[in-house]
């Protein structure tokens, strides 16, 4: 059971843009269960009066003028110390009681990370058309090219130890954050969890602020610029490998050829075979180069996530 006196500090962090109608009612059904709470809100540029109700509901309130999720995020991230973060939406679909039980299994897991995985309550509305089979698709991708065991890595609720929170460099702008957030923990190995709990439909008069094909386009985008980062010797090789079957295909009839006739009479092919033999080479010998500076970078943050 967790204290009122415990040793340790819990904050509750809460990025919004334009959630006047939920925001109090959000930091309400936390503070019902975790009356000790230190809550901070980033008002990411509203234009509504969200950070004026969020203060007058008790919360201290961060405005950041940079649109984005991933900006509230990095700021409340810089801004906030605490032991335990409790990340939340301010849109009131995420069940605030089951957060002790969260923090429980952060705490007795020694855990850096606890996600809660969504399952739809209610009448199976908490999901707009699309969402669910987006976030299915984005989870598969992640398995594939992370080895990822997640099953919802777009869940905005989420519990944080302080190292893994103090270690983060964030570098996403949007929605991607989450996306950025799990594969953080799954290039240093961190210890992760995810718990099911009940996802509601957002209040009458709310609205998502997720834009199915261009906010899922530029997600796609950050999960390609990371698999760059991370993973280089696996993109690199099989573009590798791309390349050098087109280059097979290309150069197999004028070999042929050539042992038939003793001609080659499609020389500008030739050059353009040998033109990607060469590049398929050069890409092999950087992506080996790429990866031992991902592996060097990766013990950097290994390194600072270990000072704390």
């Amino acid at each position: 059971m967790i204290e009122k006196n415990s040793s340790f500090k819990i904050a509750l962090i809460i990025p919004c843009y334009n959630e006047e109608i939920s925001i109090a009612r959000t930091i309400e059904s936390f503070k019902n269960v975790l009356p000790f709470l230190e809550i901070y809100v980033c008002d990411n540029n509203s234009s509504d009066k969200t950070g004026l109700v969020a203060t007058q509901a008790g919360a201290k309130v961060f405005f950041e003028k940079n649109a984005g999720k991933g900006h509230a995020v990095r700021r409340l991230f810089s801004e906030v110390t605490a032991d335990i973060y409790i990340m939340t939406d301010g849109d009131l679909t995420y069940d605030a009681k089951i957060a002790p039980s969260l923090i429980e299994t952060l705490c007795d897991n020694n855990l850096d990370m606890v996600i809660g995985r969504r399952v739809e309550a209610g009448n199976g509305e908490a999901y707009r058309p699309g969402h669910k089979t987006g976030n299915k698709i984005f989870n598969l991708f992640l398995k594939y090219l992370f080895k990822s065991d997640f099953n919802d890595i777009f869940s905005g609720y989420r519990i944080f130890s302080k190292r893994l929170v103090k270690s983060f460099s964030a570098t996403s702008k949007g929605f991607e954050i989450e996306i950025e957030l799990t594969i953080h923990c799954l290039s240093l190995n961190l210890p992760c969890k995810e718990v099911d709990c009940d996802y509601f439909p957002r209040i009458q008069g709310s609205f998502s602020k997720l834009n199915k094909y261009r906010d899922g386009f530029k997600i796609f985008l950050k999960m390609i610029r990371l698999l760059v980062e991370y993973r280089p010797l696996f993109f690199f090789g099989t573009l590798c490998f791309l390349i050098f079957i087109v280059s097979t295909i290309l150069f197999i009839p004028i070999l042929l050829t050539y042992f038939k006739t003793g001609l080659v009479p499609r020389t500008p092919t030739l050059i353009v075979v040998f033109s990607l033999y060469s590049m398929t080479l050069f890409l092999f010998l950087f992506s080996i180069l790429a990866h031992y500076i991902s592996k060097i970078k990766v013990e950097f943050k290994r390194l600072f996530y270990m000072t704390y």
